[in-house]
């Protein structure tokens, strides 16, 4: 990835800078329509989303989640020194340099080149020039068997349609015992309004209601889907791809942190999870 300027995604923007969605539904959406709308809206949202966010997921730092657990601090995938790791949905790429950082042989992807963009100028702010790569989750550019490990925090597996395809190509791009870890959306989530107000800790919808989470445009196209699996179907998806499922992680909220990130909140961390992480890998 050699450009820095962000491409145009044509998506109207609201006041927060994020692209503004004229209707919200919740119903079926594929794979081709979930990867076209996620593409161009995290092109559009990257600025915004960013600016937001990013002091809190640094330059060269690795954030698993909202709750503020950081893998300097849980080692969820060991000893990374000299060993090939691939980030799926790296964004500005921050977890990729901490793992640079680190010892590791590093290679990012993601299919957003508008975070793309952002993560080339931290490459050479920070002078870790970890390999960028514009690519689908589900589509890995790895040869078979070519990783030692494998990671994602909120990267790609949310957005995809076949969290079972996405999972089967990293079982095929690891090594024989190689490890992958992967923070999502906590299931339980899905069932409470996206508000970080403990007060809204009200069920407003099914928890086993797998539809997806759409948004569109003022014409009717989706410009951003979201997909919802419970903690089975996550399980059942690991296995089912050919992984080894040797944890699920709930990380508490992390003691006096105290920023708010969209649904989440102290105040809400203290009373129900808001992040799973998969701890996987792949068969000796």
């Amino acid at each position: 990835m050699s450009a820095s300027t962000p491409p145009r995604s044509g998506l109207p923007l609201g006041s927060d800078g994020y692209p503004a969605a004229g209707g919200v539904a919740r119903r079926p959406a594929g794979q081709d329509e979930s990867a076209r709308a996620n593409r161009h809206w995290w092109d559009a949202a990257a600025p915004a989303y960013l600016a937001e966010h990013g002091s809190d997921l640094g330059d060269a730092d690795f954030l698993w989640c909202p709750e503020g657990l950081r893998e300097a601090d849980a080692r969820l995938l060991g000893d990374v020194a000299g060993r090939r790791v691939v980030e799926i949905g790296c964004g500005s790429a921050p977890c990729a340099r901490w793992l640079a950082g680190e010892g590791a042989d590093v290679v990012a992807l993601d299919v957003s080149a508008g975070m793309l963009a952002r993560a080339v100028e931290l490459n050479r702010a920070t002078g870790l020039a970890v390999p960028l790569l514009q690519a689908d989750a589900g589509a890995l550019p790895l040869a078979t068997a070519s990783m030692d490990l494998a990671c994602s925090a909120f990267g790609g597996l949310p957005f995809v349609a076949d969290a079972r395809a996405v999972l089967a190509e990293v079982a095929r791009v690891l090594r024989p015992g190689g490890r992958f870890v992967a923070s999502v959306n906590h299931p339980m989530r899905w069932p409470f309004p996206d508000s970080p107000d403990p007060e809204d800790l009200q069920v407003t919808s099914s928890y086993f209601d797998r539809r997806p989470y759409v948004e569109t445009d003022g014409s009717g196209s989706t410009v951003y889907v979201e997909h919802h699996r419970t903690v089975g179907d996550w399980a059942r998806a690991v296995v089912g791809a050919g992984l080894v499922l040797e944890d699920l992680v709930e990380p508490e909220w992390t003691p006096g942190r105290t920023q708010t990130w969209g649904q989440w909140s102290p105040e809400r961390g203290a009373l129900v999870p808001g992040t799973l992480i998969l701890v996987c890998s792949t068969p000796a």
